[in-house]
């Protein structure tokens, strides 16, 4: 019988920042206090670049942060895997903090990683489309333009939204999606031009010719190159 329910990673930090929030709203300003992001302390406390990750300012903080995740979070999850989402996730979200430490005094929030599993989407689902705003139809690649034009004209603004972290957050998603792109088209040349000394099997997918690849290469096309 196959599984009923299929975990995933992005509703499991969805509920552990739902979890944290609601601590937060229990033990006040104290907990909070002890676990953001903190500069002057980042060297001296390391855990903070992560702990920060699942704080929040408010309930409008969270639950915007939390919406976004919902969205592109589960969609994206399924087309890279959980592995490589807790990846992207956590170390989008600790790159973006260490970018804060240089431009803000203390920090908080999803944000960063938020934006990071959101450049992965760019990079992989483009043509996606969103309604920006709510309403404004478009697709994923102009909304994230959209996004990275604002934070980057708030970086030169001040306010309480830490902009910087936003962009760190963003690039490292870009980056890694890239990355992820060309490892799926260098399994796929590989797939479609293979050495003739391996064995054969059909693929569907190519008209049903004899493509030459090896046991262990097939299995690690399906892990690397379909995304």
């Amino acid at each position: 019988m196959g599984k009923i329910f299929k975990y995933s990673g992005a509703l499991t930090i969805i509920g552990v920042t739902a979890l944290v929030f609601i601590i937060q709203l229990i033990l006040g300003n104290g907990f909070t206090e002890a676990f953001l992001l903190n500069s002057a302390e980042v060297w001296s406390r390391p855990w903070i670049l992560i702990t920060s990750m699942f704080l929040h300012a408010d309930p409008s903080h969270f639950l915007f942060n939390m919406y976004a995740l919902f969205l592109f979070g589960p969609l994206i999850e399924s087309r890279i895997g959980t592995k490589r989402f807790y990846l992207i996730y956590f170390l989008s979200g600790i790159i973006a903090a260490l970018a804060s430490i240089f431009f803000y005094d203390k920090a908080l929030g999803a944000s960063g990683a938020i934006m990071g599993i959101l450049g992965v989407t760019i990079m992989l689902m483009p043509d996606l489309q969103v309604l920006f705003l709510f309403f404004v139809p478009m697709s994923l690649r102009t909304a994230g333009i959209i996004f990275a034009l604002i934070d980057i004209f708030g970086v030169f603004v001040p306010s309480n939204v830490a902009n910087i972290a936003h962009l760190a957050g963003l690039s490292a998603g870009l980056i890694y999606g890239y990355l992820l792109l060309k490892k799926k088209k260098a399994y796929q040349a590989k797939f479609e031009k293979p050495p003739a000394t391996q064995t054969k099997f059909k693929s569907k997918k190519n008209n049903n010719k004899n493509i030459e690849l090896s046991e262990d290469e097939i299995q690690e096309y399906i892990k690397n190159g379909k995304l």
